[in-house]
């Protein structure tokens, strides 16, 4: 769910009739390599944290569809990414999700051919080069990387241009206040979701759902009790513009100060939070497709997505906090209530996943509060349009 995103002039919601994308985007195999071309293999995709490559000849694997990925830090501190390909006969590099290099190089297991942590291949175990074999031009497979505030991006494309923050959504809250950078992970949760990605990201952008499936959260933040998530969703905002009690004005119930189980915060406050920020409770940043960051008071809660197949998703959570005060922090009393979210989140997109294979459901239709899942819709539109394009 996004949060209040700020006022607006006029009445979010849609007022004309608008339908789902087609039943088979969501299950069907060619509607998932599609997908993968146009958007996962061209989007700018966070993959790890810059902590979680902290020493030089640290490397993780990353797996996005079909393509397998090398994270590494050269011995010189540079973050770089490879395909996980040898250029002798395509063999895997890499055959490990993480770990540290043994050497500056990155050596093929098959056949010995090494390259340099910056990609260039050094050397060939052959006792003779075949006429006119140039080692500089069998170099690894280079991918663009980009790093935000201490988040790690990959863009598969050759052609990939931008960089990580341009790819956040500009309906993003601004998280300039919160440490991004020095926090540090005091726990993890990664669950495989038996849903396609999108399901997960309609679910993100509209809270009808929220008084049936998240009751406790809908106790912690009223608005989404109302199955709302910004008073601009009502028709009758303006009768209520002057209301500013949390019921109304999308922050958390009174006497609440963060998502925890009981609405306490439980470390200390981020210090450079203004009051409007501490009395929001969550400040959203979105990245399609892979990602979406919440700032809390006493923490930062940090959502991937990772595409396994038509009908599975990989989820990993991180509860991000400042060191000093990871020891003094109730860890458990916030992860419980952010890991219910998740899991509830989970099963209510794994219901709707069941049901969209029926053969007289062709497309589903929007509701005025779901305009964002339009938006969505449009942006998944949008990416194949200029993938055929460019393709042709």
């Amino acid at each position: 769910m996004q949060p209040n995103l700020g006022e607006r002039d006029l009445y979010n919601g849609l007022t004309s009739l608008k339908p789902t994308l087609p039943s088979a985007a969501y299950w069907d195999a060619d509607a998932y390599r599609r997908d993968l071309e146009a958007i996962w293999y061209r989007s700018w995709l966070m993959v790890c944290r810059e902590a979680d490559l902290a020493r030089p000849l640290a490397f993780r694997t990353v797996r996005i569809g079909t393509q397998e990925i090398v994270v590494l830090r050269d011995e010189t501190g540079s973050l770089r990414a490879f395909h996980n390909t040898c250029r002798h006969r395509g063999s895997q590099l890499c055959q490990e999700s993480a770990g540290r290099l043994k050497a500056r190089l990155l050596t093929c297991p098959y056949h010995a051919w090494s390259y340099s942590l910056r990609g260039d291949l050094v050397r060939v175990p052959s006792k003779s080069l075949p006429e006119g074999f140039d080692k500089a031009d069998y170099p690894l497979y280079r991918v663009a990387l980009s790093v935000w505030r201490g988040f790690v991006f990959i863009n598969l494309s050759e052609d990939a241009g931008g960089s990580a923050e341009a790819s956040f959504d500009t309906a993003s809250g601004d998280l300039s206040n919160w440490p991004l950078e020095t926090l540090v992970a005091g726990h993890r949760l990664t669950k495989v979701m038996n849903c396609n990605w999108k399901i997960f990201w309609e679910n993100f952008n509209e809270c009808l759902h929220c008084p049936g499936v998240h009751k406790d959260l809908s106790r912690l933040v009223p608005i989404y009790g109302r199955g709302l998530m910004a008073r601009h969703d009502d028709p009758e905002w303006a009768r209520h513009a002057d209301n500013d009690a949390p019921e109304f004005s999308g922050g958390l119930r009174a006497g609440a100060e963060t998502w925890s189980r009981d609405g306490q915060v439980h470390g200390s406050v981020f210090p450079g939070l203004t009051p409007a920020e501490r009395a929001a409770g969550q400040t959203y940043a979105t990245s399609l497709p892979s990602m979406f960051i919440v700032g809390h008071a006493d923490y930062v809660r940090v959502v991937r997505l990772t595409p396994l197949g038509p009908e599975q998703t990989e989820l990993t959570a991180e509860w991000l906090f400042a060191p000093d005060a990871l020891a003094e922090t109730d860890i458990d009393n916030i992860v419980a209530f952010g890991t219910q979210v998740l899991e509830e989140d989970a099963a209510i997109c794994e219901v709707n996943q069941r049901g969209l294979r029926s053969v007289r459901h062709e497309a589903g239709v929007l509701m005025p509060e779901e305009y964002d899942l339009h938006r969505f819709h449009n942006w998944v539109r949008e990416r194949h349009t200029a993938f055929r394009t460019k393709s042709k």
